[in-house]
């Protein structure tokens, strides 16, 4: 066998390319093929290296017994960002890991995947009317009309969804939310920080200061690193108080921006999951 640097040289990384690896162990040389090489290896640094990795990779119809050891273990061997379940029509994105992982009132220290539909799982309004007076919580989308979504979630990931501790907004005055309180939570609307990264459209009268203690304050990382995935000609609701009649919303040509309450829109929530 010629020495390694015999070799040609090669100026770029054939798709087919195959890197040889030695062993110290048994003394044996293996092969392996560059994508897999490229996948295993940041990964193999950090476990939360994998959070930054973008891979656009079926995992198949249903969560499998080994998946939710890897998470729950926390090394998430064999995921990434933009890994997808196909169940039953409806494609589930890994939107990010360990999201939440040590936050709220009560810590949530459960490592997690959070997955994100990639699409509407429905419509629906806010409220009746046009208000959003209750804040987020008196909505009519949190007490009954998400149910629907809600059903084909848990229809799709039973006893693999985690509960976790959310703050949610309660009241609103002058068309600002004005209270909130700590909630278990699994199936939500997504935040602006969660889309966008920021809040757009945060209302600020200058006499009292919002009532904006979300955990939610990171942008998903599935949207960072593919923003087509949070732009997907889809107008949905956010949980975001924007004044006294509309809460926030990703409008389907791809812009910030809201809604009025009684108006209809999609219902793509955020949960998360593990064992």
């Amino acid at each position: 066998m010629s020495k390694i640097t015999a070799y040609d040289a090669a100026d770029s990384f054939p798709s087919d390319g195959v890197f040889l690896i030695a062993s110290a162990t048994n003394a044996k040389t293996y092969k392996m093929t560059l994508a897999t090489a490229a996948e295993l290896f940041p990964a193999s640094l950090n476990a939360m290296n994998r959070r930054n990795l973008y891979q656009e990779k079926s995992l198949g119809s249903s969560v499998t017994s080994t998946q939710l050891s890897n998470i729950s273990g926390g090394t998430f061997s064999g995921l990434f960002v933009g890994n997808y379940w196909q169940i039953n029509s409806v494609y589930y994105d890994v939107a990010d890991m360990d999201y939440w992982h040590n936050e709220g009132d009560t810590a949530f220290t459960k490592h997690h995947l959070v997955i994100v539909p990639r699409s509407s799982l429905g419509s629906a309004q806010m409220n009746s009317s046009n208000t959003t007076e209750g804040g987020y919580v008196g909505s009519e989308m949190y007490t009954t009309n998400m149910d629907t979504a809600k059903a084909t979630i848990e229809a799709a990931f039973g006893d693999a969804l985690l509960t976790h501790r959310e703050y949610l907004t309660t009241a609103v005055s002058s068309g600002v939310a004005s209270a909130g309180a700590w909630y278990d939570s699994c199936i939500e609307l997504m935040n602006q920080c969660m889309c966008y990264g920021y809040q757009p459209f945060t209302p600020a009268c200058g006499a009292s200061v919002p009532n904006q203690y979300t955990i939610d304050k990171q942008q998903l990382t599935l949207f960072m690193l593919n923003p087509k995935r949070l732009n997907v000609r889809v107008s949905f609701w956010l949980r975001d108080i924007v004044s006294a009649a509309n809460f926030a919303f990703v409008y389907g040509y791809g812009n910030c921006f809201y809604n009025y309450a009684s108006n209809s829109g999609a219902v793509r929530p955020a949960f998360p999951i593990g064992a």
